[in-house]
């Protein structure tokens, strides 16, 4: 197994860190009414606000910023768990149909409930992610039910499933939103192409539980993960209760996508490329992987986003698209390599 030192992880996580300040960086000060640093420092600082300066940089910026980065750290962290759990480079919640499912589930919701839920408000917003969670987990008992071949996991067939696991349940959630009426289906489709456009500070607060927590689970867990990776077997001989361990962080992986389903849509790839990415920088110990995974994906929805928000306009182009576009081929990458 190759190994690097602590001393290497610090110095990618510093590296990443710097990386994501200069996109917050740019995120708060460009747009179409731009703000210079002085001013967003005050700002920030309380010193003089304006109340013009206060509505751009409190209420549509740095909620938008917080939003992306806790969404792209939990994706990250995910996708790193069920590359581990299913030992297979191509796993991924987009991937796997877990996004799909989840999606579905919130489309639904949005469908059962709209006219009499005030989807932004505080019932909506801590509900959604219930729906997301149960959807989660009716797409990975699907995708379970039709990948086991011999009392195993086939990680070939697990892809297999997955993608159309995906596709079926997203051909459900375009036919629910068509049901919709006409402003909760404009709604529903800025929600489902992976869009951080309606972002705000109770977004925030609702997501902030499952950032508290479940990382820190998964993390107090990596050595299982690393055990993993021995083969089902050889981990189970070396004493790991090998269904309670992967049950619990399957829970925990779909925890943190259903929540991010809920408040962004589905985005794809993040859960993909962060944690290959993580292995290339600092080897394949998960306690170092799963921080320097997170740390990515916080980069790439930081950094996304403000691609959609600057390169596209006055036009914007949700995040998920811009992931997406930079996403696929890499994918194709990895599927190559993966023959060879």
């Amino acid at each position: 197994m190759r190994k690097f030192s602590a001393g290497r992880t610090a110095a990618v996580l510093a590296s990443g860190l710097l990386l994501i300040l200069v996109a917050v960086y740019f995120s708060l000060t460009y747009g179409n009414f731009e703000i210079s640093v002085k001013d967003i420092v005050k700002t920030l600082l309380r010193i003089d606000p304006q109340p013009e300066y206060d509505l751009v940089v409190f209420e549509f910026r740095l909620p938008r910023i917080v939003l992306g980065a806790c969404i792209g750290f939990a994706l990250g962290i995910a996708g790193c768990v069920l590359q581990g759990i299913t030992r297979n480079g191509l796993a991924d919640p987009g991937v796997l149909g877990i996004n799909a499912g989840a999606g579905m589930a919130v489309v639904l919701f949005m469908f059962l409930f709209q006219g009499t839920v005030n989807l932004t408000g505080w019932l909506g917003v801590m509900t959604m992610p219930l729906f997301g969670l149960a959807g989660g987990f009716a797409a990975l008992a699907a995708i379970y039910s039709f990948a086991r071949q011999g009392g195993r996991l086939d990680p070939q067939r697990l892809i297999l499933v997955g993608i159309a696991m995906g596709t079926g349940f997203g051909a459900v959630t375009m036919y629910v939103s068509l049901k919709m009426n006409p402003q909760d289906y404009e709604m529903a489709a800025v929600w489902l192409s992976g869009s951080l456009h309606g972002a705000n500070w109770k977004f925030v607060a609702a997501m902030l539980p499952w950032l508290l927590i479940i990382p820190l689970v998964i993390w107090l867990r990596s050595s299982v993960l690393d055990l993993l990776q021995l083969g089902e077997e050889n981990a189970k001989g070396l004493g790991v209760a090998l269904e309670r361990e992967k049950n619990l962080l399957l829970l925990c992986s779909i925890g943190l996508i259903s929540a991010s389903v809920a408040f962004a849509g589905a985005i794809a790839f993040v859960g993909l490329i962060a944690p290959h990415l993580a292995r290339q920088l600092v080897g394949l110990q998960h306690k170092h992987i799963l921080p320097v995974s997170g740390l990515i994906g916080i980069a790439m929805l930081v950094i996304g986003d403000l691609i959609g928000k600057t390169v596209f306009a006055p036009a914007e182009l949700a995040v998920g698209v811009v992931i997406s576009i930079l996403g696929v081929p890499y994918f194709v990458y990895l599927l190559i390599r993966n023959r060879k």
